[in-house]
């Protein structure tokens, strides 16, 4: 497939959209999307986090999608929105290049309708799924009439920025590797890799526990390759250091 994006990485903001209490462990864990800018003034938006109506009535959204059997939201207002978010960065939706799912769980596909100009990148296992996964039992959304590319295996999008396959968490799960002018190599594992327990619990709960095993060794082992800065997907150790929007890592 030929380069998506003509530029090199440039900087990475670390989107947040909000914090999640998961009622069997109590853990409490950052939602989190990532707005990546290349030197070509290109803009790549990875996941929207929550639906709109959790920000305005984050009970009433739980009951009706079936989640407060799992968890609770414990923080999410309207600055924790996608285009809120974007907004820090002086961004509108209109600004986007490439829209990129890393899967479609609730959490990370909230504005999947959102950026209809923009290009959607997703795994072609994933998007083979009749409707997006959403919350299971639950089908809320369907998929967007917008361009799209689908992967089938790990791609370079431009100098740079690769996408893993990295299947488990669910059928068409991605992670990515972007290198960046001074912070170097970031890994960036979304669900592949919760937080780093989640390797030594044998990735319990996964869609494919075996597959997830081996995407979240692999990405492990790819990070080290790489001597790489790790963003986990929700990690509650690692979610309140994090530089998050309007900062970025550069």
């Amino acid at each position: 497939m030929p380069a998506l994006l003509n530029g090199h990485p440039r900087r990475l903001a670390v989107l947040d959209y909000g914090l999640f209490q998961v009622h069997e462990t109590s853990r409490i864990i950052g939602i989190c999307g990532y707005l990546i800018q290349t030197d070509a003034g290109e803009n790549i938006l990875i996941d929207t986090g929550f639906p709109a109506k959790y920000a305005s009535n984050a009970a009433a959204a739980s009951a009706e999608d079936g989640l407060d059997p799992f968890g609770r939201v414990l923080s999410l207002s309207p600055k924790n929105l996608a285009p809120a978010q974007l907004a820090l960065l002086g961004l509108t939706a209109a600004d986007i290049t490439l829209m990129i799912q890393s899967h479609t769980h609730i959490d990370h596909v909230g504005f999947l309708h959102g950026f209809p100009d923009a290009t959607l990148l997703i795994a072609a296992a994933e998007r083979a799924l009749l409707r997006p996964i959403y919350w299971p039992g639950k089908e809320a959304m369907t998929w967007p009439d917008q361009d799209e590319i689908l992967i089938e295996g790990d791609t370079e999008l431009g100098p740079g920025f690769d996408v893993y396959l990295v299947p488990g968490h669910t059928p068409g799960q991605l992670a990515f590797c972007v290198t960046l002018p001074d912070t170097g190599a970031v890994v960036l594992t979304s669900d592949a890799i919760s937080r780093p327990e989640e390797i030594d619990e044998g990735c319990a709960g996964a869609w494919d526990v075996e597959a997830a095993k081996a995407s979240a060794h692999r990405l492990m082992q790819i990070a080290q390759d790489r001597q790489a800065m790790v963003i986990y997907g929700h990690c509650p150790k690692q979610w309140p250091e994090l530089r998050k929007a309007p900062d970025f890592y550069g």
